[in-house]
């Protein structure tokens, strides 16, 4: 790799920081989330978006409670224009919403930007950018250090002509990327600004700092910040905003750290669409600050529905690992990570038990789980699912979810063997049905040469008939334990057995009024398990015995390749 053919950023920008408070503060409160996909995450689409899909996407950020929305670039489009004019004729926004426009400092361009906002009686910011790094400078505007202040100052002088009459209307100004201009220089345009449009605590101007190419550690954005927040006039009439993208995949990272720099507002897409690798991602950022007890007062309660409409929207499909929305981010397949969660998930029914609330309503501490999914509307279903990296508690814990079904400790060891061998032949995924159904074929095999011929039990009384390869062996049974009695007949009958253990379960998931008997056995010295269902505890064991002598005749065959995965 030719890596010598770049340099290091602390080449290219110095930050004149020395004593950085960023590192120990601590993000208390969420900032302004400004979403920009109706802007910079539109024009990232190899397909823009149509006015219905606009519309679409507008409404649901109102609808997750938005209060601040870029809604697109004017002048950039008879598109984005009359979308900006139909959010005025359909009354699209509530009165508490505030509309960004975005324009570059350019008189033409500045005057068709004010007037597609003419008439909106919601609060307005025009935004106004010019790129001010030294390579922009030189090989995209071919302008001094010099030229680009005037540049800027021109910009802003026909903002205020244009538009500083309305009393709706506020300013923001993005120096392009700012990550790679000298601090020196875009101190010096930015508070050229707040002194041109007189910002004041009333009417405070924005001010928002982009890694419009993400190039540095988030440490070096969090310093650019911090030294702006601390060096900027009229600091109390600015809002401090930044705008981070994710070239090197730490945009999330960049845009925290920024907000502990000193950073009020963030602008993104709400999960992550935007030019190149993206906008930073809104979604992430806000349920990250849900899931350390700070609102981020956004509402992600129903993020499925979130996701199809921008899907729709964008026609851009959310990756299955997203973080927080993605299909497979709650969904454990490991065999100790599952484990881990069944247990957690136990442990937090304990503790509301013992606190006598609800699972809701006490603090959230479940292994491997950040969040709980029912935060953002996703079932409990999903969470662990199997395949042939899974181990038993994830076996468990889909029989018990699915049908009720609560595998004792050692059976649940000895089934996860089978399991282990389904997937390893099949490489398929199971799911809680499949997983019934192989459970039934290995503990409860039905065979053509044994069958319960008689099983009548009451209080006083117990008569059993068992019939093996077309003889009968009948008697009257101990009503205390009569699956003792007909694992005695079975031994008779030449399928030796001897009962280690019985424990019995309710499952209504089952069957009505059905009861489940575990079995476990010895025969030929060697320990196995069998699985009887029937109307009461009594019956269920009596099955579980002819399931085990069923698994003896067949002299433990393996049948889990018989089993379908579909």
């Amino acid at each position: 790799m030719p890596s010598h053919r770049y340099r290091d950023v602390y080449e290219r920008v110095s930050v004149p920081l020395t004593d950085r408070r960023w590192p120990s503060a601590r993000i208390t409160e969420a900032p302004l989330w400004v979403p920009v996909d109706l802007r910079d995450g539109n024009q990232a689409l190899a397909e823009p978006m149509d006015p219905e899909r606009k519309r679409a996407l507008f409404e649901l950020m109102v609808t997750m409670g938005y209060k601040e929305i870029e809604v697109g670039y004017p002048s950039a489009s008879q598109t984005d224009f009359d979308f900006v004019r139909l959010i005025r004729d359909a009354d699209l926004a509530p009165e508490d919403v505030t509309i960004v426009v975005f324009t570059p400092a350019r008189r033409d361009l500045i005057e068709r930007t004010v007037e597609s906002v003419e008439g909106i009686a919601n609060d307005v910011v025009i935004h106004m950018y010019t790129a001010t790094a030294p390579v922009w400078r030189e090989q995209v505007l071919g302008r001094s250090r010099d030229e680009v202040a005037k540049l800027i100052t021109a910009g802003g002088r026909d903002v205020l002509e244009l538009a500083g009459g309305q009393e709706n209307v506020r300013f923001e100004f993005s120096p392009e990327v700012f990550v790679l201009t000298e601090p020196d220089f875009v101190l010096q345009v930015c508070d050229s600004m707040t002194t041109l449009w007189d910002a004041t605590p009333r009417r405070p101007v924005i001010l928002n700092l982009p890694a419009t190419v993400e190039v540095a550690t988030p440490n070096v954005y969090a310093d650019q910040i911090e030294y702006m927040h601390r060096n900027l006039a009229r600091r109390d009439a600015v809002i401090l905003s930044v705008h981070p993208h994710n070239d090197r995949g730490t945009g999330i990272a960049c845009a925290e750290l920024a907000v502990l720099a000193g950073a009020q507002r963030v602008e993104g897409c709400i999960f992550g669409n935007g030019e190149r690798t993206g906008n930073v991602d809104i979604a992430t950022l806000a349920l990250n600050l849900h899931a350390q007890g700070v609102d981020p007062m956004i509402d992600f309660s129903d993020i499925d529905r979130i996701r199809r409409t921008v899907e729709h929207c964008t026609r851009m499909p959310v990756a299955e690992r997203h973080p927080y929305v993605g299909d497979l981010v709650y969904t454990a397949f490991s065999g100790t990570h599952q484990d881990a969660i069944k247990k957690g998930f136990a442990a937090h029914r304990e503790r509301a038990a013992r606190a006598g609330r609800s699972e809701r309503e006490i603090p959230w501490d479940v292994p491997y789980l950040p969040i709980d999914p029912a935060d953002v509307g996703r079932s409990y279903d999903a969470v662990i699912r199997v395949n042939s990296q899974s181990g038993k508690g994830g076996i468990a814990y889909l029989l018990d979810t699915g049908y009720g079904i609560e595998l004792p400790r050692r059976l649940q060891i000895d089934f996860a063997k089978h399991v282990q061998r389904l997937t390893d032949e099949t490489g398929d995924e199971v799911t809680a049905a499949v997983l019934r159904e192989l459970l039934i074929t290995v503990y409860a095999p039905v065979s053509e040469r044994i069958r319960l011929s008689k099983c009548v039990i009451d209080a006083s009384s117990a008569h059993l008939a068992l019939e093996v390869d077309g003889r009968t062996v009948e008697r009257a049974a101990n009503t205390d334990d009569p699956a003792e009695s007909l694992a005695t007949m079975a031994t008779e009958a030449g399928l030796p057995m001897e009962v280690l253990s019985v424990t019995h379960q309710t499952a209504d998931r089952v069957g009505p009024d059905a009861r489940i008997a575990y079995l476990e056995y010895r025969s030929s010295g060697i320990t196995q398990w069998a699985i009887g269902i029937g109307d009461s505890p009594a019956e269920a064991a009596c099955r579980a015995v002819v399931a085990a002598a069923a698994r003896i005749s067949a002299d433990n065959a393996y049948p889990a390749a018989r089993v379908r995965t579909a």
